[in-house]
């Protein structure tokens, strides 16, 4: 039996769909922040806020189609073999990291563009 993938590949959509329109709330705040800013800097910073949401929007769909690949299968696998929990839960973890390292990589952005 193949397991549905459709509810983890919504809940990823949704999440990168947040990101982009946080983005775009801050895209409309960027230019009243960045009037104090020199004159080099203010063309950075709009795409550094796109490149930052790109960045978590991705991590964030890769972390909820690989949770839901590795949550069917870890599911599958405790049917059998209950004793299996700590590395299923490890195996969990690793796939949600993807979101985390996505989350760092849009903060070190947004860091580096001041």
């Amino acid at each position: 039996m193949k397991t549905s993938l459709k509810i983890p590949a919504l809940l990823a959509a949704l999440a990168a769909v947040l990101a982009v329109g946080v983005t775009l709330l801050l895209l409309q705040i960027a230019p009243a922040a960045a009037q104090g800013a020199p004159a080099a800097n203010a063309g950075v910073a709009p795409w550094a806020m796109i490149a930052a949401a790109i960045a978590a929007g991705l991590a964030a769909l890769a972390a909820g189609y690989a949770v839901g690949s590795v949550g069917s299968a870890a599911v599958g696998a405790l049917a059998e073999k209950p004793e299996l929990l700590g590395r299923v839960l490890i195996l969990v973890g690793l796939a949600e990291g993807i979101a985390i390292y996505g989350l760092i990589v849009a903060v070190l952005i947004l860091n580096r563009a001041g």
